[in-house]
């Protein structure tokens, strides 16, 4: 057992013995501790994750069960993660869950597998166990570089995950995150996925992932790293050790550019904290995207159809009802076409979704809208065949 800075041990009548015997602490903590530790104890909570036995709910010195639900901090070494395992760690001392950390070597700046190496050490002193650096080779894909890095870190961080038999994987996500996340959807995407940011849970490699910190702030994380004297690692890549005066340049990650030049900008404009307002409007366009899609899967149940094996051997994918699609309503009728080419794994494009839209409700002979990889629409009569062979139509 050890102490973090700010807390006291404070030994009933007997001595304290060792590390084995019961003691009982008074923890003083700093506003921004208090709140880190309430929003993962209320998002655990929520996920069935809460007090594992009554005697953990009193002070003193406890052990897990070798068989308590495991949680799992994935940590990259930043001041956003090393916070998050600190306080994943007395939040798991606090309930009885067995806490560790992942750590994923992406292998893209210089000397990555020593700051791998150094995270994994400061987890290790704050009491995380298991602690695992796993090594990756990050694809090149069209992608592009970040998101290619992305898709490797969760593959590894949901294989180790499963492996262990973790029941959850914490991520460090911010508020400021999550708006920069809005920013890049307003910049790169359409439609009110744009501006929906990042999801609270998600599932993902059959792994379930936690967003408890989207309420906090990084200054927030910053202080818990300086009131536990946690020491963390910047990426050089999110252009912090440049002056708030200066534009990053633009060989820089675009996330980078939206958190050092763009965000302050919008605050300075707006005189108000954006950061906060971005975050709030993405939990209310959220609430609206989850309704609009437990509509749409209704929807998908009755409206689209398995091809049979006649039309599966002419390329058909799949088989949408025209007549029933066109009563939707168009929100959930855009949303549900989109789903159906998501499903099938074609990459597409919301003037593509608009064409393939024509088809339900202004259809006149007209071709439909061609995909990637010979992929096509096509309407025969009151149906509307996805198809993988781009000359299905001239069959």
């Amino acid at each position: 057992m050890w102490l973090l800075p700010g807390m006291l041990w404070t030994p009933w009548s007997d001595p304290w013995i060792g590390f084995e015997r019961e003691a009982a602490w008074t923890m003083v903590y700093s506003a921004e501790m208090k709140r880190a530790v309430g929003l993962l104890r209320s998002t655990l909570g929520r996920e069935g994750l809460g007090l594992q036995d009554k005697r953990f709910a009193h002070h003193g010195v406890h052990r897990p069960d070798s068989d308590a639900p495991l949680i799992l901090v994935a940590c990259s070494g930043g001041r956003d993660s090393l916070a998050l395992a600190c306080v994943a760690h007395l939040v798991a001392d606090m309930t009885g869950l067995r806490c560790g950390a992942l750590l994923i070597d992406h292998g893209l700046v210089p000397n990555s597998d020593r700051i791998a190496a150094h995270a994994a050490g400061t987890c290790r002193a704050l009491g995380l166990d298991p602690v695992l650096v796993t090594r990756v080779d990050v694809p090149v894909t069209s992608a592009g570089p970040e998101a290619d890095a992305r898709a490797a870190r969760y593959q590894a961080l949901s294989g180790q995950a499963l492996r262990l038999g973790a029941r959850a994987v914490l991520l460090a996500h911010t508020r400021d995150d999550q708006a920069e996340t809005v920013m890049i959807g307003l910049i790169r995407s359409q439609g009110l996925e744009a501006i929906t940011g990042m999801a609270r849970h998600i599932e993902r490699g059959g792994m379930r992932y936690l967003r408890p910190f989207l309420d906090l702030d990084r200054k927030d994380t910053t202080a818990i790293c300086r009131q536990q004297r946690i020491d963390w690692w910047d990426d050089p890549t999110n252009g912090d050790d440049q002056p708030a005066d200066c534009t990053l340049p633009e060989t820089l990650p675009l996330r980078s550019r939206i958190r050092h030049d763009l965000l302050p900008a919008l605050d300075r404009f707006a005189g108000r904290d954006m950061v906060r307002r971005l975050a709030l409007g993405a939990d209310m366009a959220r609430l609206d995207q989850d309704y609009l899609d437990s509509q749409v899967n209704g929807l998908y149940q009755r409206l689209v159809v398995s091809p049979n094996s006649g039309q599966k051997a002419k390329g058909v994918l799949a088989c949408l009802d025209a007549r029933g699609l066109a009563d939707c309503h168009p929100a959930l009728r855009t949303r549900l076409l989109a789903q159906v080419l998501t499903k099938l794994g074609i990459r597409f494009t919301a003037v593509q979704v608009r064409a393939l839209d024509d088809l339900v409700c202004r259809w006149h002979g007209q071709q439909g809208p061609r995909f990637p990889s010979s992929h096509t629409a096509i309407r025969k009569g009151q149906v509307i065949l996805i198809c993988n062979d781009g000359d299905h139509a001239h069959r």
